[in-house]
């Protein structure tokens, strides 16, 4: 190389001066989605790293393209139940952006923000095109960093009469309720239980984080017409769950289909969720390759793993924007 290299590089404090507005993250998640629709993304299965069953921990390594934006990705995240006792993050990460076509490093990025945000936006997605237009109750399991993006970009998209969270420490649901409140201006019930949360909820939301499956989210209690989400790592929902559904949408079925860990695990395992049970993958409903939502009484569910697009859709996005504003730094790679 006959001149110097320089990347990006985004930290935290960066990441949170750009002030991405809801809009900004949807629309980024949703370019990502609609190349995925349009097969001009590549994406491999993520792989695990567990250094030692005792840290109660362990990596996810995800890995893809997009064609459209002209980026490939690794986003390497540690998913650590314990951390809340150190004070840490249960997931932090990092995203490393690089030019596919010569394979040159373009930015690193701290992931852990974006990884809540691109979450929360393909629950979110996932909503508009299979929930019912006048869907008014959330009911949302779970406190941990995704649930706060779940919870608000889904409110930007239905403006709900009635939200209700549970999580399974009194003090983290406490917490998640008033957060909640200051930032989105409405009433959040915090339940004391999984049943009162999700009974008779249009809209139900299982990030819960649980040690080992186990299966607290009872089938009976879903509402026909209801949306479900379940994506916790370990399963909360009973066999019995896929039973009732109309439709069932995964995010990608290379993700869905493999691996330890995902709350539709033994349900894949079992054959109730399958190429032949599927009905599509999101990114061919926002595509309009396949039909979402047709009717009210339908009751359909989504499960999302998580994809490595959404990371590098929502990090391009981001980079663009920081390079604009003049935010972020410039390293010499070389």
């Amino acid at each position: 190389m006959t001149e110097h290299v320089n990347i990006s590089y985004l930290n935290g404090p960066d990441i949170a001066q750009l002030a991405m507005t809801d809009a900004e993250i949807l629309a980024a998640v949703e370019a990502g989605l609609l190349a995925q629709g349009n097969r001009q993304t590549v994406i491999e299965p993520r792989v695990h790293l567990i250094p030692d069953p005792a840290f109660n921990g362990h990596f996810n390594v995800l890995r893809g393209y997009i064609a459209p934006l002209n980026l490939a990705g690794v986003k390497v995240v540690g998913d650590y139940v314990d951390n809340y006792t150190l004070g840490l993050p249960s997931e932090m990460a990092m995203l490393n952006l690089f030019n596919p076509r010569t394979g040159m490093p373009v930015a690193i990025m701290d992931a852990s923000a974006i990884t809540d945000m691109r979450t929360g936006a393909i629950t979110a997605l996932g909503a508009r095109h299979l929930a019912r237009k006048n869907s008014k109750i959330l009911g949302h399991i779970g406190a941990r960093g995704t649930a706060y993006w779940n919870v608000r970009l889904l409110d930007s998209l239905f403006d709900f009469d009635e939200i209700r969270i549970h999580s399974r420490r009194p003090e983290s649901q406490e917490a998640f309720g008033r957060r909640l409140e200051q930032d989105l201006g409405k009433k959040i019930t915090v339940t004391t239980d999984w049943r009162s949360c999700v009974e008779g909820a249009d809209i139900v939301v299982e990030a819960s984080r649980l040690q080992q499956p186990e299966p607290l989210l009872r089938t009976a209690w879903i509402k026909p017409g209801a949306l479900v989400v379940p994506y916790g790592t370990m399963s909360a929902v009973e066999l019995s769950l896929t039973d009732i559904m109309d439709k069932m949408v995964v995010d990608d079925w290379g993700q869905c289909k493999g691996g330890l860990f995902g709350s539709l695990r033994a349900h894949v395992e079992a054959g109730k969720l399958s190429e032949q049970t599927l009905h599509a993958e999101l990114g061919q409903i926002v595509a309009g390759h396949k039909t979402g939502r047709e009717r009210d009484d339908e009751t359909i569910l989504f499960w999302h793993r998580g994809l490595s697009l959404s990371d590098i859709a929502l990090g391009h996005a981001m980079l663009e924007k920081a390079r604009g504003l003049g935010i972020g730094q410039t390293l010499r790679y070389a």
